[in-house]
């Protein structure tokens, strides 16, 4: 298929919701979970995310980017005052409830209410887990890092504990979340199921890849 070509002063002349839209869609397939936290005055909340990342696995962390706290970032605001907040994956019987927790509610408005979906709560941490959701884990903030070049956030976190399907998870430790329905999405708005093609053996140098069951 034919290309179109953009270069930088293209990008910058892009309608604004054109160019985030555009920008955002470039990355591919990402990440789609919503992170759940709670105050010190027990008001829940739960938001979308589709910037989550691997950063290590001794110790276990992720990291998420958080837009700039020029306005009331509740989510933010509720972990940087408790330092804990849950990953709460969903499927396509929540997908569209996931998707209106990103709207604009007021502090006194939880997103479980707003949105119908119900709030789990476990012994280890005080967050709340989305009880709909079929994987989730529990994060302990780490570190925060503050980006000078765009205003934006790095919210790093450890793995606290971890729910995961018992039939999801492979003698090897590799967890199967097309097997436990994850969704995944491109740019802002686009929801996708997945099929997998295969999994591949280590690569090496002196030998190709060979598919893995």
């Amino acid at each position: 298929m034919p290309l179109k070509h953009f270069n930088s002063g293209d990008i910058a002349s892009m309608e604004q919701r054109y160019r985030a839209s555009f920008i955002n869609s470039l990355g591919g397939f990402k990440s789609a979970v919503m992170v759940g936290t709670i105050n010190s005055t027990a008001n829940t909340n739960l938001t979308i995310f589709n910037s989550l990342f691997h950063i290590g696995a001794n110790p276990p962390l992720c990291g998420l980017i958080f837009r700039p706290d020029t306005v009331f970032r509740h989510t933010l605001e509720n972990i940087m005052e408790t330092g804990e907040y849950t990953i709460n994956h969903f499927n396509q019987t929540i997908y569209q409830q996931a998707h209106q927790t990103s709207a604009r509610y007021e502090r006194s408005v939880s997103e479980f209410e707003a949105t119908g979906l119900s709030p789990e709560f476990h012994d280890l941490l005080k967050a709340p887990y989305v009880q709909q959701s079929h994987l989730k884990f529990g994060m302990r903030m780490e570190e925060r890092i503050d980006l000078k070049i765009n205003g934006t956030i790095l919210m790093i976190g450890r793995i606290a504990e971890t729910f995961v399907p018992e039939e999801c998870i492979g003698q090897d430790g590799f967890v199967d979340i097309e097997k436990a329905g994850t969704v995944t999405v491109s740019g802002l708005d686009s929801y996708h199921t997945t099929r997998k093609l295969s999994r591949l053996s280590y690569a090496k140098p002196d030998r190709p890849p060979e598919l893995l069951k």
